[in-house]
């Protein structure tokens, strides 16, 4: 479940603390009132958190990395087809009237596009994060329409929660290998 290299948990702590702030901003677009203490601690948390990534990984940067020319240029494309489909999905929503559904979009293409992410870098724990992101993604409506709560509540608390322990397992796992 460990990073091959510890500058790459580090890293993922940063990227994965920020992401879930924003999710944890997504999810109080319209959540239950009793909800928003809990989304405001997860986005401050996911910022602190990330900032630990930020600051482990600036002290590891003379470390090795999963990233290399071939590496960067991969991860480029798998990211850039990430923002496409989620651009695309995302007008093609708006001009069908759906603007509720853009957070489950936005997530599924997170999580799908997370498996390519992991298999590159080397980092097992990212597998997990996608296939749950994913299911997220996929139950959202129906969860949010049986139980009368928004979708982007429905998506992006559970989705916030899910980067948010990722990220401090990140940061623990530099602990534990070290530097």
């Amino acid at each position: 479940m460990l990073a091959e290299h510890v500058r790459d948990s580090a890293a993922t702590a940063v990227i994965f603390g920020f992401f879930a702030s924003s999710w944890f901003g997504w999810a109080q677009e319209a959540p239950p009132a009793r909800w928003r203490k809990f989304l405001a601690a997860g986005s401050v948390t996911s910022l602190f958190t990330a900032l630990v990534g930020g600051l482990l990984t600036w002290r590891l940067w003379h470390n090795d990395t999963a990233f290399d020319e071939d590496s960067s240029r991969a991860f480029g494309v798998v990211v850039a087809i990430e923002f496409g489909a989620a651009a695309l999905g995302s007008v093609l929503l708006a001009l069908r009237g759906r603007r509720d559904l853009i957070s489950m979009w936005v997530a599924f293409v997170v999580g799908v596009h997370l498996f390519p992410v992991a298999a590159l870098i080397g980092y097992s724990m990212i597998y997990v994060v996608a296939a749950l992101i994913t299911v997220v993604s996929v139950v959202a409506h129906p969860v949010a329409r049986a139980r009368k709560l928004s979708v982007s509540a429905v998506v992006g608390a559970p989705t916030g929660l899910i980067l948010l322990a990722a990220a401090v397992f990140s940061v623990a796992s530099v602990a534990i290998v070290g530097s």
